[in-house]
């Protein structure tokens, strides 16, 4: 193979940050960028075929990608060894470089650093958690949004019924290391003592989708992959399902329903691509409005995959409901010390189609309300959540909330 040197740029330190020089032109021989972090490779050569290589001392190759563009990221720090091949007739060559993955200057933080959007759908903690103040607009409400989860903060913020949710992300790409669950995310589910050998209470199931950022721009707008837990070939799991709130009018007629503790049966009409229709009450609990405040908008409209329901009422007059929990995969689920039923594995990603998807890490989380499902003056069930966690990043032992607790202040 010829050797060729190409268009040279200087070295970055974290090529997916807009104030360093994006590796556009040609490729370095040498690069220096933190663990966790991408490097953008884009060749400025052309031709039939690609290939990159990983090279060990020995020189041993292992194929890393056949596309033309790649990305490079690395969880440990160390010397890496590349080779780039244009396989061609015409115009073969051959390409040596080397990265330098260094730790970061400033630690990463195993917690959320961001949310992204915060889209709920009704609910009735909503306006509540967190609470809107007059004059609140969506940049706000976000804000509150990240104030509640990010860090250790541990403040619960719901999604609403079914479809709401959040996006949120570290300051770094989770790596997704095979075999092992990557990042856990808190909820406020706690079991039931009636049942013991049963797992179940107030489990609200929410639905986990990752995305990596393909194209290092820093935004949530590459695709999205479901997190397959345990229901997501289940028979009684519909696929491709969307819903559509709309705001309550307020010339309607208010009919309670005081024997259920409800102060409004036909608040809130819901309507689905199933041709199905009906309302979401509102509680004499939670008095504020369950439609988002802060939304123009009449119509709220939200899609994913639905869980098939998991609530019993044992009392038989709408008096005691058992919420059960889903065997694994899906957020607010079980209590949080039991870590490794919260926890979640990027390797569960599947595409559109259901079909297995390797993501070399992830940079967006976002997590939605996955049932479609009201329990009387219990009401809707909804997703919370409080907190995420890197499972690759060390971090210190912090007192966990009270799921009991804060059952008996918010439901």
């Amino acid at each position: 193979m010829k050797k060729i040197a190409l268009f040279l740029l200087p070295l970055v330190s974290a090529s997916c940050d807009h104030d360093i020089p994006m590796v556009n032109l040609g490729i370095d021989d040498t690069y220096y960028i933190y663990r966790m972090q991408k490097l953008d490779l884009h060749p400025a050569l052309t031709g039939k075929e690609y290939r990159w290589y990983e090279v060990d001392e020995a020189g041993n190759e292992k194929l890393l990608s056949s596309e033309r563009d790649y990305i490079f990221i690395a969880r440990e720090e160390g010397v890496y060894d590349l080779r780039f091949e244009i396989i061609d007739e015409y115009t073969p060559y051959e390409f040596d470089f080397t990265i330098n993955v260094v730790h970061e200057e400033v630690e990463y933080s195993p917690y959320i650093s961001r949310v992204y959007e915060y889209c709920p759908a009704p609910g009735q903690f909503i306006n509540e958690m967190p609470r809107y103040e007059d004059g609140d607009t969506y940049e706000s409400i976000l804000q509150k949004a990240e104030e509640s989860i990010s860090g250790t903060n541990d403040i619960m913020i719901s999604l609403g019924g079914y479809g709401g949710y959040v996006t949120f992300g570290f300051d770094h790409t989770v790596i997704n290391i095979p075999g092992e669950k990557d990042f856990r995310i808190w909820g406020n589910c706690f079991y039931e003592l009636l049942q013991p050998d049963k797992k179940g209470g107030s489990a609200e199931p929410g639905i986990v989708c990752v995305s990596y950022d393909v194209n290092c721009n820093g935004i949530p707008d590459d695709p999205w992959y479901e997190l397959a837990g345990s229901e997501y070939a289940s028979e009684n799991t519909r696929h491709g399902y969307s819903i559509t709130y709309r705001r309550p009018d307020p010339n309607r007629e208010i009919v309670a329903d005081e024997d259920n503790n409800l102060d409004d049966i036909y608040y809130i009409r819901w309507t689905d691509n199933d041709g199905k229709e009906g309302f979401m009450a509102k509680n004499i609990f939670h008095s504020q409005d369950y439609y988002p405040k802060w939304v123009d908008d009449d119509k709220l409209s939200f899609s994913g995959s639905l869980l098939a329901p998991n609530a019993e009422d044992i009392s038989g007059v709408g008096a005691y409901y058992i919420l059960y929990s889903l065997p694994w995969g899906y957020v607010d689920n079980h209590p949080n010390e039991y870590e490794d039923l919260n926890s979640f594995d990027i390797g569960w990603a599947v595409n559109a189609d259901g079909n297995p998807v390797c993501l070399p890490g992830v940079d967006f989380i976002r997590v939605y309300t996955g049932m479609n499902q009201y329990c009387g003056w219990l009401g809707e069930t909804s997703t919370e959540l409080s907190r995420a966690q890197d499972l690759h990043i060390p971090a210190g032992p912090i007192m966990p909330p009270d799921p009991i607790k804060d059952n008996l202040n918010h439901k």
